[in-house]
């Protein structure tokens, strides 16, 4: 076994990144190298709100072609981005750009759905929370609305997967970003063909699920001459749920630990062998969504560092730039008590006056309310960090596992304050990093299809371990 080069693309909901991984398990190797960023996020249309999936697209090929420029040697890509969101397809046209996941069709279909399989049958068979932009709840808007698409579709194709057939002709839907739409068995990971027919979605236009590691085939030459990638470079599914990468990369060893990947969202959980599915899951909105090599994500979606970004992008609308650096310091240093609102809060859901909702949630349930942009973003670190301890307990209770230690990963291990806060507030010792668990988790998986790794994510996680020392953070009194 040999070391090599793989190209990671990591789409999230603001930015989206092309990072090459240089692999040698043998030698002890894992590290990465930034080769592009570009910006993400939704375009209001007159049809609501929307990805610029074109765009998308362009921008990430641009990126790959830098990555092939930089290492012609590269052997795979693989692709990862957020869940649930879909693009519609009629032979190799896209009909319309894919629609956003906070967009608002999806609040009405709810009712629709749960009126012909109620939520509790609903989580017996998929194991998913209830989230209201869930795949599920998204096609039956779609399947009701007017002017939607999905009867003239003959295919559907989740976010990465629509990358990956742009990339080499084939259709397929990767299994841990499949479990996400509501549409998967929980037990068995495939279809669930009979709940497709009873809310009357057409089985016709779902894609064969595939397992990460598995190859999509190679890049199409017209796709390879315009990167300048050499002919036969293939394209491996890997855990293209986003988290399901980051979970990949999680250093966790032999202590049972609770893991929080935070980013835009913040995903609160445990990795387990087997689903729990229990009316006490059920009520706690626990979800069970598919893992690497048969792995479960036992989690809770906390809604993230969306609050602080989106707050930040409502204080800038003016023009006036906020360095978030010293925002955090600002907020760090902040002495006074502030309120600790409820981060699920549906009325946080939507871009828009966050800091003017926090207020608003605050004069609803008698708190006095923050007074400066520094009190904003520290009610804010303080709520997430409540927020994810008290997940980090209710996985524990539900799942049976004794959570020692908490693993944070993604962007939110770089933020100092929420990490230490999260400690505090759970009296557990808080691992922060890597930052870049996502990407990682995505070269990982690409590398042992290659034989550039073995062995299973035990193995993957020691390297992780090995390659990026995280940062400790000890619960101090409250």
């Amino acid at each position: 076994m040999s070391g090599g080069t793989v190209a990671a693309v990591d789409l999230g909901a603001t930015s989206g990144r092309v990072i090459l991984g240089h692999v040698d398990q043998a030698a002890g190797r894992l590290d990465l190298e930034h080769v592009a960023r570009f910006q993400n996020g939704p375009v209001r249309l007159a049809s609501g709100l929307h990805w610029d999936f074109t765009g998308l697209y362009r921008d990430l090929t641009r990126g790959l072609a830098d990555a092939f420029q930089r290492e012609p040697a590269v052997a795979s890509i693989g692709v990862d981005s957020w869940a649930v969101d879909y693009g519609l397809l009629r032979g190799d046209r896209l009909l319309g750009q894919p629609f956003h996941y906070r967009d608002d069709r999806n609040a009405a279909a709810v009712d629709g759905v749960h009126a012909i399989v109620p939520f509790a049958e609903l989580y017996r068979r998929n194991g998913l929370q209830f989230l209201p932009f869930n795949t599920v709840y998204q096609l039956a808007a779609e399947r009701d609305e007017p002017t939607g698409c999905l009867a003239l579709a003959d295919s559907l194709l989740l976010v990465p997967d629509l990358i990956g057939f742009e990339l080499t002709g084939r259709r397929v839907a990767e299994r841990t970003n499949a479990s996400t739409t509501g549409l998967v068995g929980v037990g068995t990971g495939e279809w669930d063909d009979e709940l497709i027919e009873q809310l009357g979605l057409p089985a016709s236009v779902f894609a064969p699920i595939v397992a990460p590691g598995d190859s999509l085939g190679p890049l199409r030459p017209a796709v390879a001459a315009e990167l300048g990638a050499p002919a036969g470079i293939e394209v491996v599914a890997v855990g293209s749920h986003d988290t399901a990468s980051a979970v990949v990369a999680v250093p966790m060893r032999a202590e049972s630990a609770a893991y929080i990947s935070c980013g835009t969202w913040g995903l609160v959980g445990v990795e387990l062998e087997q689903p729990v599915t229990t009316d006490a899951a059920r009520e706690a909105n626990f979800t069970n969504e598919g893992g690497v090599d048969g792995r479960v994500r036992f989690l809770h979606n906390v809604m993230g560092l969306w609050l602080l970004s989106e707050s930040v992008r409502w204080w800038e609308r003016d023009g006036e730039a906020i360095d978030l650096p010293e925002l955090l310091a600002a907020a760090a240093s902040v002495t006074a008590t502030v309120a600790v609102f409820d981060a699920d809060d549906p009325r946080f859901m939507s871009p828009g006056d966050l800091p003017g909702r926090i207020a608003e949630w605050c004069a609803e349930h008698g708190v006095p309310a923050p007074q400066s942009r520094a009190e904003f973003a520290r009610s804010i670190i303080e709520s997430l960090a409540e927020a994810f301890a008290g997940t980090v307990r209710q996985a524990s209770v539900l799942s049976g596992v004794d959570v020692e230690t908490i693993h944070v990963v993604g962007g939110g291990a770089l933020n100092a304050l929420l990490c230490q806060r999260t400690a505090d507030r759970s009296g557990l010792p808080v691992l922060a990093g890597p930052i870049e668990a996502t990407a990682i988790g995505n070269v990982l998986v690409q590398a042992r299809t290659q034989g550039f790794a073995s062995g299973p994510l035990e193995d993957l996680r020691d390297l992780v371990a090995a390659a990026f020392e995280p940062r400790r953070f000890e619960p101090r009194a409250r």
